[in-house]
C-alpha cells in the first residue's frame, strides 16, 4: 500500500472532469463541505449525478456522466478498503445506475492523485484515460478495441507494465448489452445496471491508473493502530473465518436447506446440493483477496477464472436449471469474461426459458434455439450470442425492456424497477429482504439495504441491542421490518461513502463487525475531519434520500416500489419455505410504515424541505 506519497499537501479529494468529446480535462478541489455533507464514494457520485445529469437523459447519450468515485479510506490500509462506486444512468432501469466494486482499482487510482473521475462526452473513437501522478490522458485504444475482460487487462499491463492497474469493460460493453458490466480482474465487477454498457456508449474501454502519490495520513501511528486492531478484532469473527475457507458459497448451503434459492426462475424454491460451498471449494485453487482485504472471500477457480460467488452459482446454476458444479463454474467464468452482470444474465435467461415453455416465445422468435432449464450447451452459446448481440441473444441484450412487448410476459420477469433482483434467495420467506429489494433505488438489489440478520431469527432483546429499538425478529413476521431495513441501508449507503466493503459491516453478516464509531474514529485517524455517529448516520440518510429524488425525476413512484406478481400471486415450493408468499395488503402497510420512518409522503416523497436542502447544494 502506498501512503504519505509523494505530494503531501494534496486535497482531501479531487474532481477530474473528462469531457470526451472536446478531449478537455479538468481537475478541481471538491468542496470541503460537500465532503462534509456526503464523505466520499458513493454518496458524492450521486451528488454529482445530481447535478450533471438532467432528467429525462437517454443513457446513451453523450451528456450522461459517467462517475468513478473512492471512498474517503479508500487505499489507506484500513480493514477492507479497496471499494469506489460507479455511478451513471442505467441503460437497463432508466432510473439511476450505481455500483460497487473491490480489487485493486480504487485504491491505485488514489495513488495516481484523483479521487473522482466525472466523465461526459463522446469519443470519436475507441479511448483510454491514463492516470498517473496527477496526469491524465485520453489515449487511442483501438488495439483493445475487440477484446474481452482478461486479454485486454494483460494487453494493457504488458503495455504500461504489471504494476497498472486496469478497470475496462468487454465485449458487452462494447456491443451495448444494457446488462454490461465495468469490470476489473477476472472476477470484480460494478456488476449492476448495465454501466459498463454507458463506457460503450462513450466508446470508452478501460482506465489505466499508475500512482506514487499515495494517500496521506493525517495521524499515521493512530490510524495505522486503530487499523491492525480492527484487524485482530475483525478475525475473530467466526462468519469472516468461514468466509475466508469457501467464501460466499456457504450462503446457498443456507438457503437451500431453507428451501428458499431461486430456481428455475422462481418457478422452484429448492435445487441440487452439487453447488454446495465444498462442492464448490473442490475447483479452488487459492482464495484470494482485495486491497487491504481481512476475509480474503474470492476464490480463484481451477477453470481459469475466480469464483464462482454464492450470486453467481445460483443465477447461472439453479436459476436456470443447470446442476452440474464444473458447468456451473464455467458459465460463471464466460459471464466474467464478456463483461456481463451476471445476476441479470441468469434472471433474463431464466425468463426467456420460461416464456418459451409457455408459448409466450416461440421457436420462429428463438431462432430455431429449443430453450430448457439445464440445457448447459445452449445456454452457454446463448451468454456469447447475449454479449455478441446475435440473434435470440441480440433480444435479450435489451434486457427489462423487452418485457413491455409481450402482455402478461412481465409477470414472469423478477424485476423491480426495471433491474432483475441480484439476491439468489427467494424473498417470499424473509419479509425483510421483500421490503428492502422493493425499496431498493437501483432496482431490485440486496446491497442496497439486505438484513441478513433476519436469516438467524435472533432473540428479541438481542436484535434490540443492535436495531436501537424493539423489533420483531422473526423473518416472516412483516411487524417492524421497516425499522430494519431502514437500519441496513443507512449504514450500508454510510460504508459506500467510506470505501470499505459491506462484509465487515456491521449487520451485513454479523452483528459484530465494524460500525459507526469504529468509522468515524478511522476517518478522524486518517483525515483529520471528525465526525460524531449521528453525523454519520445522517450521511447515510442523505445518500438515501438524494437518491430518492434523483430517481423521481426519472419517473419512479410508490407503485414502482413493487415486487414481481410471482412473490405475491404464488406460494413458495421448497422445504422450511413452503407455502410462504407476500401479502399485497401487510406488503402495503410495510411500505407506509417505511415511508413514514423516512419522513416521505404516503407517495414516497422526500419532504419539501429534504428537496430545497438538495437544490440549495454548489
Amino acid at each position: 500500500m502506498k501512503h504519505q506519497g509523494m505530494k503531501r499537501n494534496r486535497p482531501l479529494a479531487t474532481l477530474a472532469h473528462i469531457d470526451l468529446t472536446t478531449r478537455k480535462v479538468e481537475i478541481s478541489e471538491t468542496p470541503p463541505e460537500l465532503v462534509r455533507k456526503f464523505v466520499g464514494g458513493r454518496g458524492l457520485n450521486m451528488y454529482y449525478l445530481y447535478k450533471y445529469l438532467k432528467p429525462g437523459t437517454d443513457a446513451f447519450a453523450p451528456e450522461n456522466p459517467l462517475i468513478l468515485g473512492t471512498g474517503i479510506l479508500t487505499g489507506t490500509g484500513a480493514p477492507s478498503s479497496s471499494r469506489h462506486s460507479v455511478t451513471t444512468k442505467s441503460p437497463e432501469s432508466g432510473i439511476l445506475g450505481d455500483s460497487n466494486i473491490g480489487g485493486f482499482f480504487g485504491p491505485e487510482m488514489r495513488y495516481a492523485g484523483v479521487d473522482r473521475l466525472l466523465i461526459t462526452g463522446k469519443a470519436d473513437k475507441p479511448v483510454y484515460l491514463y492516470l498517473e501522478d496527477g496526469r491524465i490522458e485520453i489515449r487511442d485504444a483501438q488495439k483493445y478495441w475487440g477484446t474481452d475482460c482478461t486479454e485486454a487487462t494483460l494487453r494493457f499491463k504488458h503495455d504500461h507494465g504489471a504494476d497498472a492497474e486496469v478497470e475496462l469493460i468487454g465485449t458487452a460493453g462494447e456491443n451495448k448489452v444494457r446488462f454490461a458490466a465495468t469490470r476489473w480482474g477476472p472476477k470484480d465487477a460494478a456488476g449492476r445496471c448495465g454501466t459498463g454498457a454507458v463506457w460503450g456508449a462513450k466508446n470508452l474501454k478501460a482506465v489505466v491508473a499508475r500512482g506514487n502519490y499515495g494517500v496521506p495520513i493525517a495521524q499515521p501511528d493512530k490510524f495505522f493502530a486503530k487499523s491492525v486492531e480492527l484487524r485482530h478484532y475483525l478475525q475473530q469473527s467466526k462468519v469472516i473465518h468461514v468466509m475466508g475457507r469457501v467464501g460466499t458459497p456457504l450462503l446457498y448451503d443456507v438457503s437451500n436447506y431453507l428451501g428458499a434459492i431461486r430456481t428455475h426462475n422462481s418457478q422452484a424454491t429448492s435445487f441440487y446440493d452439487t453447488l454446495n460451498a465444498e462442492e464448490i471449494h473442490k475447483y479452488v485453487e487459492k482464495m484470494l483477496g482485495c486491497s487491504g482485504c481481512v476475509v480474503h472471500c474470492r476464490h480463484r477457480n481451477r477453470l481459469g477464472g475466480e469464483g464462482p460467488e454464492y450470486t453467481s452459482e445460483a443465477l447461472v446454476g439453479s436459476n436456470i436449471g443447470v446442476a452440474d458444479t464444473r458447468q456451473v463454474i464455467d458459465l460463471c467464468n464466460i459471464v466474467n469474461e464478456v463483461g456481463l452482470d451476471v445476476s441479470s444474465t441468469g434472471t433474463y435467461i431464466a425468463w426467456a426459458i420460461e416464456l418459451y415453455e409457455r408459448g409466450l416465445l416461440t421457436k420462429e422468435m428463438t431462432g430455431g434455439i429449443d430453450l430448457k432449464f439445464g440445457d448447459y450447451e445452449t445456454l452457454k452459446q446463448l451468454i456469447y450470442d447475449i454479449a455478441a448481440r446475435r440473434g435470440l441473444g441480440d433480444w435479450l441484450a435489451e434486457g427489462s425492456r423487452q418485457a413491455k412487448q409481450f402482455p402478461g410476459s412481465e409477470d414472469y420477469l423478477i424485476a423491480i424497477k426495471g433491474l432483475p433482483q441480484s439476491d439468489p434467495h427467494d424473498v417470499r420467506y424473509l419479509k425483510g429482504f421483500a421490503l428492502g429489494i422493493a425499496t431498493s433505488s437501483r432496482g431490485a438489489d440486496h446491497l442496497r439495504s439486505r438484513p441478513t440478520l433476519e436469516i438467524f431469527d435472533l432473540p428479541s432483546e438481542f436484535t434490540e441491542q443492535v436495531y436501537g429499538q424493539p423489533v420483531d425478529p422473526n423473518p416472516t413476521s412483516y411487524r417492524s421490518k421497516a425499522t430494519v431495513v431502514t437500519f441496513n441501508e443507512t449504514i450500508f449507503a454510510a460504508v459506500d461513502c467510506v470505501g470499505i466493503c459491506k462484509f465487515i459491516c456491521h449487520g451485513f453478516n454479523s452483528p459484530r463487525n465494524l460500525n459507526y464509531d469504529h468509522f468515524r474514529e478511522l476517518i478522524y485517524h486518517g483525515t483529520g475531519l471528525e465526525f460524531t455517529k449521528e453525523e454519520l448516520y445522517q450521511v447515510g440518510r442523505r445518500v438515501v434520500d438524494l437518491e430518492r429524488v434523483i430517481n423521481m425525476r426519472e419517473g419512479v413512484t410508490r407503485a414502482s416500489d413493487t415486487l414481481p406478481a410471482r412473490y405475491f400471486d404464488e406460494k413458495m415450493t421448497g422445504r422450511k419455505t413452503a407455502g410462504h408468499h407476500i401479502d399485497r395488503e401487510k406488503f402495503a402497510t410495510m411500505l407506509d410504515e417505511y415511508y413514514a420512518i423516512h419522513n416521505w409522503d404516503k407517495e414516497g416523497r422526500p419532504s419539501k424541505e429534504r428537496v430545497a436542502e438538495f437544490e440549495a447544494l454548489p
